[in-house]
């Protein structure tokens, strides 16, 4: 039997020489067929494999930076989990309660779990190892005897943490989305970032051609004036934020950026205060006159004076603006994923929902394929009692069963193989759009979100080829989905763009950024503490005056406030830590 693994929401990580403190955030990719990336289909000989179901069980405590969920992992994936490794999952998620202060206590008991999984690279990962708090992966024989898919599929990003973080000699961890696909971008149907609208108001409004970025504002106001209630009767407005995303600068501030080939650093990245290009070797200060941030901020204002900027922004969170997308209350969105939150059967057989418009001038950042992985991490604890299972289960998660599970959910409940091909259930064509759907005792039970993965952490990149189907992990990507029937909101994009995805359309018209993977002997440079403080303190002043700024009365508040923000960063380390950070990344230029 094969399995799924629910795809994660925040936004891909791009490893560069720069690293800082920890936000919240997240995304999805995709691939193809190369000897490290899965061609290697049979699991480990392990235990697991000759007793499955037969073992003791092992409950373990799970460390994750990146979850969204504290408790134990039930439903269709623990029961995966307890059939097939006996291991039982209880998690803890820093970023729900406590945050860098919950980690820190972890930390100072010496004990932060039997499986922990690391936001980034960073400090974090580096102090735990400092302090003997993960197991090195190359004694007693680990890796060798219960990680032999890893080796096999991916070599690379073991080479590069051990080079990185354990001295060329030890292995504390192995980072996500590795894959050996060739150059190019490594999203899936869709980018991590794109400008996306309710498709069907668009072309009620006669689809529009949009230039650059400000051009959807006018768009967004005929759009609210020709659907003014949402689904439940309340105001619709262009755009709704959240701030719960925010690090050393407010996070939405970047999404414009990412849309000309920049990237500030994705939420676990926040100590950049750069905008940097994928495609060209090129950066700009976030608040330097001509920065993609400022000019957003400036969007922002402006959508807020023309009432298109949803009011609860300032205090709402993200949860809050899903529940406003599945209204209808929002009518732009940033993050292709958000989407499907408005894109039900509902919607979308009525002829609504959200596709990508995009303009002229948008050059879209892609991640790019790296063998080397990224920077968010899987290692094990120093005190598991049995850490040859936990690897057994890292090993799976590097394996095309172990991604197809935990991706697309159990093979028999939400997809099977026809003719070797991979294709959705009639129960995987409802549950994957609707995880409110109820799954059979024999699969777990409960509703398919109550067995979703909790983890939040990918191994190899989804949209890498799976060797044993020549198809995409992703089930989004698979023949047999984008050759079905269409909704109405599908097959309308598609018949006006001439494109089945909007990666094939961005590819088409050469607006896409490829980001290089790179290697390197070094681990990423760390700020030294009274950088790191300085960074701290400009990024408050940074937060806090881009909300007041998207909130100001007047475009004299407006000014006022964008140059008291300017500088009281500067009076407090600002051009310090920009130095600071063109030196790594002109490092990163080198090795491109």
């Amino acid at each position: 039997m094969t399995a799924l693994l629910k795809k994660v929401k925040i936004v891909a990580a791009v490893s560069i020489l720069m690293m800082g403190v920890a936000a919240c955030s997240g995304a999805n990719n995709t691939g193809s067929n190369e000897s490290n990336t899965g061609n290697n289909t049979s699991s480990t000989n392990t235990a697991s494999d000759n007793a499955e179901g037969a073992k003791e069980p092992y409950k373990i405590e799970v460390l994750s930076q990146l979850a969204n969920f504290a408790g134990e992992q039930g439903g269709w994936y623990g029961k995966i989990l307890k059939d097939k490794f006996g291991l039982e999952m209880n998690i803890t998620a820093p970023n729900l309660a406590g945050g860098a202060a919950k980690f820190a206590t972890l930390m100072a008991s010496g004990d932060l779990g039997d499986l922990v999984v690391f936001g980034n690279d960073g400090q974090d990962y580096r102090d735990a190892i400092k302090a003997g708090l993960l197991l090195d992966w190359t004694k007693a024989g680990l890796l060798e005897n219960h990680g032999k898919d890893i080796l096999a599929n991916v070599p690379e990003a073991i080479e590069k943490n051990k080079k990185n973080f354990g001295g060329g000699t030890a292995v504390y961890g192995v980072g996500h989305d590795a894959s050996n696909m060739p150059a190019g971008p490594s999203e899936g149907n869709t980018m991590t970032y794109q400008l996306d609208m309710r498709w069907d108001l668009y072309q009620k409004l006669g689809s529009p051609k949009l230039t650059k970025m400000e051009d959807i504002l006018p768009l967004l106001k005929q759009m609210q004036e020709l659907e003014p209630k949402s689904d439940s009767g309340r105001p619709t407005y262009g755009i709704s934020m959240w701030a719960d995303w925010d690090g050393n600068y407010m996070t939405l501030g970047k999404q414009f950026a990412t849309m000309h080939g920049y990237d500030i650093g994705d939420g676990f990245n926040q100590g950049s205060l750069l905008e940097i290009a994928a495609h060209e070797d090129k950066y700009q200060g976030i608040l330097d006159e001509n920065s993609y941030y400022l000019r957003t901020l400036k969007l922002y204002y402006d959508a807020n004076q023309m009432g298109l900027m949803d009011p609860d922004s300032l205090t709402q969170k993200f949860d809050d603006v899903v529940n406003k997308f599945k209204d209808g209350q929002v009518l732009f969105s940033w993050f292709p994923w958000l989407d499907s939150s408005y894109n039900t059967p509902a919607h979308t057989d009525a002829g609504k929902g959200f596709q990508m418009v995009g303009f002229e001038e948008q050059k879209i950042y892609s991640y790019g394929f790296s063998p080397y992985g990224s920077n968010r991490i899987w290692a094990i604890g120093a005190k598991a009692k049995h850490p040859e299972r936990i690897m057994e289960f890292i090993n799976w998660l590097y394996t095309p069963e172990g991604v197809m599970t935990t991706v697309n959910g159990p093979e028999g409940l939400t997809w099977e193989l026809k003719d070797g091909k991979p294709v959705l259930t009639d129960f995987g064509k409802l549950a994957l759009k609707d995880n409110s759907q109820q799954v059979a005792s024999e699969f777990g039970g409960g509703t398919y979100k109550d067995g979703a993965p909790q983890i939040n952490n990918t191994t190899l990149k989804v949209s890498t080829i799976n060797p044993n189907t020549n198809e995409p992990y992703d089930w989004n990507m698979w023949t047999s989905v984008l050759e079905d029937n269409p909704n109405p909101v599908e097959k309308s994009w598609r018949e006006t763009t001439g494109a089945l995805t909007p990666k094939e359309l961005l590819t088409k018209n050469n607006q896409l950024a490829v980001n290089n993977p790179i290697s390197t002997t070094e681990a990423p440079a760390v700020m030294d503490t009274m950088l790191e403080q300085k960074l701290s303190q400009v990024g408050a002043v940074i937060k806090e005056h881009s909300w007041k700024m998207v909130f100001a009365k007047n475009e004299a508040e407006y000014n006022k406030l964008k140059d008291e923000m300017i500088k009281k960063s500067k009076g407090l380390g600002y051009d310090e830590i920009i130095d600071w950070q063109i030196e790594q990344t002109e490092k990163v230029f080198a090795l491109r």
